[in-house]
């Protein structure tokens, strides 16, 4: 009888220190886990279909890997992306940079082209829980274009990623409806936001007046020039957010000159 009570107190004791190992160990990996990210880097790059300015017949899809890779991002929005197009090779081009980078993408149609789409893409490395795209607005007849989304956990948070290219045309109206719809569609979302792409607005337009009505971008004074990608004169490009008291680490503008007729955009926010 006494021997069964020692057994019973002594499988008791095991497998009470063997579930403080096993709490333990599950301390440890969540440690590891994305919740605990401390800064969150972001890249905003129009890649040019792949397509390096000073070779007009070359796709280069490892030159904007190259890019890509160097830069070190947790989540890029990449604008002028193609899917099956003659001029691409018939190739999926997000899903090849994605692969070759080891990264979760989705890519977003904004029209039918060349045989093809053309369109945005958004690439993660952070899982991706959902993702919408939403059309935009026009004023005058042009190129439709479109709002691609995603939603992760960042920090333990849900947080929208989006990307857009907004109207390319001289009259401002398209583009000035279109950013007027990006800030309603997130007028009541409680989530944070991180919106960014080619907004083909400069900082003094009212297009990026109303950007900043809504958002709070990375760099606001000073900024560097994103276009074009040999001895940049317009700033273009923009990353912002909305919802989030994050502080800007950095804002930068990679000097780029071979891959996109864009130089890309990055910033790091501490969460």
């Amino acid at each position: 009888m006494k021997n069964s009570k020692r057994f019973h107190r002594f499988r008791s004791f095991f497998f009470f220190i063997f579930s403080i190992a096993l709490l333990g160990g599950c301390a440890i990996k969540a440690k590891k886990e994305p919740s605990t990210l401390a800064n969150l880097k972001v890249l905003s790059y129009n890649i040019h279909h792949a397509n390096p300015p000073s070779k007009p017949h070359l796709i280069d899809i490892d030159a904007i890997v190259g890019v890509i890779k160097s830069a070190d991002v947790d989540l890029i929005g990449l604008q002028e992306v193609d899917n099956g197009t003659a001029r691409s090779g018939h190739k999926n081009q997000a899903k090849l940079i994605a692969d070759k980078l080891g990264y979760q993408y989705r890519y977003f149609k904004a029209i039918d082209h060349d045989g093809g789409e053309y369109g945005l893409a958004i690439l993660s490395r952070l899982s991706i829980d959902t993702s919408v795209l939403v059309q935009l607005p026009q004023k005058v007849v042009a190129e439709k274009r479109i709002l691609a989304a995603v939603q992760l956990t960042v920090g333990g948070q849900p947080v929208i990623f989006a990307t857009t290219h907004l109207d390319a045309t001289r009259d401002h109206a398209n583009r000035q409806v279109q950013i007027e719809h990006i800030v309603d569609y997130f007028k009541s979302e409680k989530k944070a936001v991180i919106l960014c792409g080619d907004l083909n607005a400069v900082p003094d337009s009212k297009v990026i007046q109303t950007l900043d009505n809504a958002f709070r971008r990375s760099c606001v004074e000073g900024c560097e020039h994103t276009v074009p990608q040999i001895q940049p004169r317009r700033t273009i490009d923009y990353i912002a957010v909305k919802n989030a008291n994050w502080t800007v680490v950095s804002h930068h503008v990679i000097a780029e000159t071979y891959a996109s007729d864009h130089r890309p955009v990055k910033a790091i926010f501490e969460l």
